[in-house]
């Protein structure tokens, strides 16, 4: 995070902006969190286990101060280098972070891939969200909290949904009261810093993986070829979604091409949305069996491949 290069946008002193990194293992919420909090979608939300894979910045303004959340990728127990190199972007979006929320799935509790967390964060000042509340009984969730500040490094614990939006307000609150005073680093109107083609890319995968989540592992890529903007204010966009075996590039297409239209369509549709243009969107099916050893996917997306 490089807070030195970034853009001024308010000179004024009194103004307080700051990096927020939301860390957690994977599926907790992080990413459906980090859209609540900037009031966009920046960051896409599957039931696939690490579907974020790389850090994702989500840009905020309240009450006069910059927010800078990092949306970052679950926390488990690498053993690919894929693996190995998310969780090392995770463990590098907290260290510079001015304030950490660490957040966990009440339905999972205090599992073994969190208690590393925790173990990891010592010596940090942290926030705490229990996630999910609407999933358990009071009472499970009081013993919850119970067990989590045993570990002492939690200066506040909040109940939230990040689905609904209960207990938000606390949490934002407590946010913003921990900001250094400074400028902002970005515009006003900012609400990332990622690419228009990685976004357009990850996108396309989050429909993807919608699509195939019970038929195709995670390791599935998508890259976006050529963003080309027309005369008449179109966009047209290709892009290649990668398989590691022939079999699975059947199933991407579907029936008659089925599948992949409906891939298409569905990311055609947020993506419009989202830059605000019409967009012509054609997708490509190639097989890549060992896109995960790409040392330039690692690099587009801001991961170490020797991580």
């Amino acid at each position: 995070m490089d807070k030195e290069s970034a853009a001024t946008t308010d000179p004024s002193s009194k103004t307080r902006c700051g990096y927020v990194a939301l860390l957690g293992t994977h599926n907790v919420g992080k990413s459906t969190l980090l859209n609540r909090l900037v009031g966009a979608k920046v960051s896409i939300v599957t039931p696939k286990v690490q579907t974020t894979r790389n850090r994702v910045l989500g840009i905020a303004i309240n009450g006069g101060d910059q927010i800078i959340y990092v949306d970052t990728p679950g926390i488990f127990q690498p053993k690919k280098r894929l693996d190995r190199a998310m969780v090392a972007a995770a463990w590098d979006g907290a260290a510079d972070a001015d304030v950490v929320v660490l957040l966990a799935d009440v339905k999972r509790g205090f599992d073994v891939n969190t208690e590393c967390i925790v173990a990891g964060l010592a010596g940090r000042n942290v926030l705490l969200a229990l996630n999910k509340i609407d999933l358990v009984k009071r009472e499970t969730l009081l013993e919850l909290a119970k067990t989590f500040n045993r570990e002492g490094i939690f200066e506040e614990t909040f109940m939230i949904s990040a689905l609904n939006g209960d207990g938000m307000d606390a949490l934002l609150a407590a946010v913003r009261a921990r900001l250094p005073t400074g400028p902002w680093l970005f515009p006003e109107d900012q609400l990332t810093d990622m690419p228009q083609r990685l976004m357009a890319a990850e996108v396309t995968r989050e429909k993807a993986f919608l699509q195939l989540h019970q038929e195709l592992p995670y390791a599935i890529d998508v890259e976006t070829e050529s963003w080309i903007e027309q005369d008449n204010s179109e966009v047209r966009v290709e892009q290649t979604i990668y398989v590691c075996r022939d079999s699975q590039k059947a199933i991407v297409l579907g029936k008659g091409g089925s599948r992949i239209k409906t891939i298409g369509s569905t990311a055609r549709a947020d993506l419009e949305k989202m830059f605000g243009c019409k967009l012509h969107l054609f997708l490509h099916v190639k097989v890549r069996e060992h896109w995960h050893e790409n040392r330039a996917h690692y690099r587009e997306r801001g991961l170490d491949f020797d991580a």
